[in-house]
């Protein structure tokens, strides 16, 4: 069975929680806490698994695979039904750059370490530290939107009538934004899209409120 090492707000490991509930995939979870114990992502058991100390990871058989997209495509290739890119070649690249708009300019500025060390670190407040929370999502879901809106519109998902890597991808980062307040209001095509996901039993099961390690 598939392993997943997988943090409950971790918005990286939801998306995974979602494309493997999608793909019908049963999984261990095995709750690594980025709180607790100082990080339990920073003991060495974890540390020799993923040397960068981040979650998720994902054990298939003897390898372990990190960096959620990395997983997503993983995934796609050893279970590739049902799909989560579509087939031509253009509108795989259209989906692929969707999902990094999310998982690589908006994600990696906010993510726990990051913020942290704004606060830890450099004493920024936590009224300032929202405010560059709200900065990046707003930035962020603003090119989201006119990437969705300036080709043929959408149908129920970023891309047709079923679900790809950029729905995986966009419902935890909306789940982060409502958590931190940030207004949604300018973003109508994006909310539709999340409402349409949020549907789904795929990821329902897979919202941090129903995860092992959830407090």
């Amino acid at each position: 069975m598939l392993r997943l090492h997988t943090y409950f707000r971790s918005s990286a490991a939801y998306r995974v929680r979602i494309a493997l509930n999608l793909k019908g995939l049963p999984y261990e979870a095995v709750p690594v806490h980025l709180l607790r114990d100082g990080g339990q992502h920073r003991r060495p058991e974890y540390a020799s698994l993923n040397p960068a100390e981040l979650v998720p990871t994902l054990e298939d058989h003897s390898q372990a695979i990190t960096q959620s997209l990395a997983i997503l495509e993983y995934l796609e290739e050893t279970h590739p039904i049902p799909a989560l890119l579509p087939t031509g070649s253009s509108e795989r690249a259209r989906v692929r750059a969707l999902a990094l708009t999310i998982a690589c300019e908006i994600h990696p500025l906010n993510n726990l370490r990051v913020l942290k060390y704004l606060a830890g670190t450099l004493g920024i407040g936590d009224d300032q530290r929202n405010e560059w929370y709200r900065h990046w999502v707003k930035t962020g879901f603003t090119a989201f939107e006119r990437q969705l809106t300036r080709e043929p519109v959408p149908g129920r998902f970023c891309h047709g009538d079923s679900p790809t890597f950029a729905d995986c991808c966009l419902v935890p980062q909306v789940f982060n934004a409502r958590r931190l307040n940030c207004p949604l209001d300018d973003y109508p095509t994006l909310m539709r899209i999340d409402e349409n996901c949020e549907r789904m039993e795929a990821f329902q099961q897979a919202a941090p409120a129903l995860q092992l390690d959830a407090d």
